[in-house]
């Protein structure tokens, strides 16, 4: 009975460490690399993420690789107990940290793939469990994709594909059962390496990146593919309670001190007007109070970053009240404070009613630097992801946070930006409603009369001087702001030196001074001088602060937004299409950007503008003047092209239509290339060579090509069997002339041969013609 009963757990025991696993995989190669994209992966991620999760899992993952080799033929029972413990334990703890972070999830599945990861890397004895971490290093360079904003992230992401490569090569041979050379001298027998031809790799990665860059830059931008879950910022607590009266520019207002306009430094601190110096890194415009009689410059520094569906300017808030030397915002204490539900980021907004065409542009801003408690975004918000529970809006349309932007805030936007036909705007009415004229029409009356001369002088001027180039006649605000911008532009000038222009007087007002005495001033003066302008001759309009869209990074796809690119401009308001801005300083498009433009190639344009910046001026204009009507009319067509298919039955149609004589046309373009190459290579060969080559490709053509293993003599024989006699004859004449000449050093009679082949062709082709006649 004894062994009756011992001899089951006997046999039970030997199976369990001596697992009956015969697909094990023995390649070091394979799994040092696939530990590589691991590696990287992990990496990728801490570099994107700005996280610390490398110093334990790499070693974590090294200590699983090694233990895995030498432990592969084993079943490893007690360590699968462990590992799916473990995993249980990653898992809840990931739908724990799942709660708290509804707003961004892909940093807490970054964070599970890698603990699943390490605890896998301790049991992968077979091919396909190699196969689970290769997966896992790609989704883990994914998600280090979406999570970067610089261009830290591409030096990853080459080598991860340099290292994919070889990895896929070497998992292919294995699948299909082809061993791997065991020596070096096996190696060296072979005169290369069998399992990885290096410079087969070389080139696919060569081609690969070349092929990923061109379709990235081509791609179409289509908005409607986007996901309705944006990126936000953890939670933020707000204690105590939010009336976002106040603003906090650390720069110019210090807790405590109100928000007066002014300067930190000292300077200009408690009276708007006051001579003093602008704030080396934070803009004076973004309070409830601005001095323009300030001077000096800022010094550059990245403040933010922004990914949006469409370049554009970042508005910041609105001025209603000019004050001579500066602006205000008069309704400061009359806000609007919105709450957001508990379980949701998303806040609704409550854009104002225009008839214009609009379009939803999605925004995402992750703060770099520290910037007052105003939140950027493009103009008319209609929701906001934001991480504070409230926020408020203005009388201005400006939105403000509880809490001053901090480093490394994100936070997410959508925009039903309209549309600016001009066409529209130009017969736009001119009956305002009584709140706009009571606030956007304020102008000092010491200045009203002489700016309102000046004013309507330029535009008795318009026919004699035709700033504009344009024969648009001035009979509506539109056309009138339009010009007036443009003529300020070209007949007033920025001082060279940012400390020349000398400071206002207690009794001078800017834009007296600046019209009048000084020809110029500072970019905001502009501005505010096309503002108080326009009002003298009856237009709405007021003062807006903002960021422009920065330089944009082709390769993240990410606006870098600095300090420096804040400036202010002018916003006109038209009945029933609302405000649209207009940018009179001098070296700025007259028009801001917004989505008036095509879209949907943007990023190649960007990419060009990239490079431009590295050439040399003149090159520039001249591959700008000749790539410029090329880019234009094939950016139209291919718009064109894909427009079609929202035009119903008809567009599709007409689309599939055009899409299969392009595939026709590019086969044919296909084929002669291909036939050019061949004749360009047979050219540079030796004749017999050629000659030779010629027939091989021939008789191929005929259903009877050679295979690599086959000597030319061989082939010459066989060819009896599937061709005639006198078909047969020549190809054996001419494999027997190539053998003497590549391995005898014979001379071949090639004009005969030639002749012989030409004559072999030509009845071929009669005989071929006759039967298909018959």
């Amino acid at each position: 009975m004894n062994r009756f009963w011992r001899l089951p757990v006997n046999n039970f025991w030997q199976h369990t460490q001596e697992s009956p696993l015969t697909e094990v995989e023995d390649s070091i190669s394979l799994r040092v690399l696939v530990l590589a994209l691991v590696i990287l992966g992990i990496v990728a991620t801490d570099i994107a993420a700005e996280t610390a999760f490398s110093p334990w899992a790499l070693f974590l993952s090294l200590v699983g690789a090694i233990w895995s080799y030498y432990r592969r033929g084993y079943a490893n029972i007690t360590i699968k107990f462990c590992i799916a413990i473990g995993m249980l334990v990653a898992l809840g703890a990931f739908f724990g940290r799942l709660v708290g972070e509804l707003n961004d999830t892909r940093l807490g599945l970054a964070e599970l793939l890698i603990q699943l990861q390490v605890l896998h890397s301790f049991d992968t004895p077979r091919r396909k469990n190699l196969g689970y971490s290769i997966v896992i290093g790609l989704i883990l360079i994914g998600v280090a994709g979406t999570l970067s904003q610089t261009l830290a992230f591409a030096p990853m992401l080459l080598l991860f594909l340099a290292i994919a490569l070889p990895t896929l090569v070497l998992d292919y041979r294995s699948r299909l059962g082809l061993q791997q050379l065991k020596t070096k001298k096996e190696i060296f027998q072979k005169g290369k390496f069998s399992s990885l031809n290096i410079k087969f790799l070389i080139i696919n990665f060569l081609i690969i990146v070349s092929l990923g860059l061109a379709i990235f830059a081509i791609l179409p931008r289509f908005p409607g593919y986007q996901l309705r879950t944006f990126p936000v910022s953890s939670p933020i607590d707000v204690k105590g309670g939010f009336t976002g009266r106040s603003i906090i520019n650390p720069g110019y207002v210090r807790r405590g001190n109100g928000n007066k306009g002014g300067s930190s430094s000292g300077t200009g601190q408690n009276k708007t007007g006051q001579p003093g110096k602008v704030d080396k890194g934070f803009y004076y415009g973004f309070n409830s109070q601005i001095n323009q009689n300030l001077r000096g410059e800022m010094t550059p520094k990245v403040v933010m970053r922004v990914r949006s569906q469409a370049e554009g300017f970042w508005r910041v808030l609105g001025f209603d009240r000019y004050t001579g030397k500066g602006w205000e915002v008069s309704r400061n204490e009359d806000v609007t404070t919105i709450k957001r539900s508990p379980w949701s980021y998303q806040i609704f907004l409550s854009p104002p009613w225009i008839t214009s065409k609009t379009k939803e542009v999605v925004q995402t801003y992750t703060v770099v630097s520290d910037l007052p408690n105003l939140i950027p975004a493009m103009a008319y918000p209609k929701e906001i992801y934001f991480p504070t529970p409230i926020i408020a809006v203005d009388k201005e349309d400006g939105l403000r946070s509880p809490v001053e932007l901090s480093e490394d805030l994100t936070y997410t936007v959508i925009s039903e930006v309209p549309y600016r036909d001009r066409t529209l705007l130009g017969q736009a009415p001119t009956k305002y409603p009584q709140q706009i004229q009571k606030y956007y029409l304020q102008i000092p009356p010491e200045i009203a009369e002489k700016v309102r001369q000046r004013t309507e002088e330029i535009f008795a001027n318009y026919n004699r001087e035709r700033v504009a180039k344009s024969f648009k006649t001035l009979d509506s605000p539109y056309e009138k702001a339009l010009y007036l911008a443009q003529y300020l532009k070209q007949n007033y000038s920025l001082p060279q030196n940012p400390l020349e222009l000398p400071y206002l007087g207690e009794k001078e007002d800017l834009v007296e001074a600046f019209l009048f005495k000084h020809k110029g001033g500072y970019p905001d003066h502009f501005s505010t001088v096309l503002t108080v302008m326009l009002r003298s001759i009856g237009i709405p309009a007021r003062l807006v602060a903002g960021f422009s869209a920065g330089e944009f990074n082709p390769f993240t796809g990410m606006y870098v937004v600095r300090n420096t690119d804040a400036y202010a401009m002018t916003e006109v308001y038209f009945p029933k299409y609302g405000w649209f801005a207009f940018d009179p300083i001098p070296n700025h498009p007259l028009i801001p950007p917004s989505v008036e433009d095509t879209q949907t190639f943007s990023v190649l344009r960007h990419l060009w503008q990239w490079v431009a910046g590295w050439l040399p001026s003149p090159v520039t204009g001249l591959l700008n003047n000749v790539f410029g009507i090329i880019f234009s009319w094939v950016t139209r067509a291919i718009a064109w092209f894909f427009a079609l298919f929202s035009q119903g039955w008809f567009g599709v149609l007409t689309g599939l239509i055009l899409t299969t004589i392009g595939a026709f046309l590019g086969w044919l373009g296909w084929g002669q290339w291909r036939e050019w190459r061949n004749r360009r290579w047979l050219k540079k060969l030796p004749a017999m060579e050629s000659l030779y080559q010629q027939m091989l490709q021939w008789a191929a053509q005929k259903g009877l090509g050679k295979h690599p293993a086959q000597t030319p003599l061989e082939y010459a024989q066989v060819s009896h069997q599937h061709h005639t006699p006198a078909i047969a004859q020549v190809i054996d004449e001419i494999c027997q002339a190539y053998v003497s000449w590549r391995y005898g050093g014979h001379p071949p009679d090639l004009k005969q041969l030639r002749q012989r082949w030409e004559e072999v062709k030509k009845d071929f082709k009669s005989r071929k013609l006759v039967k298909n006649i018959e």
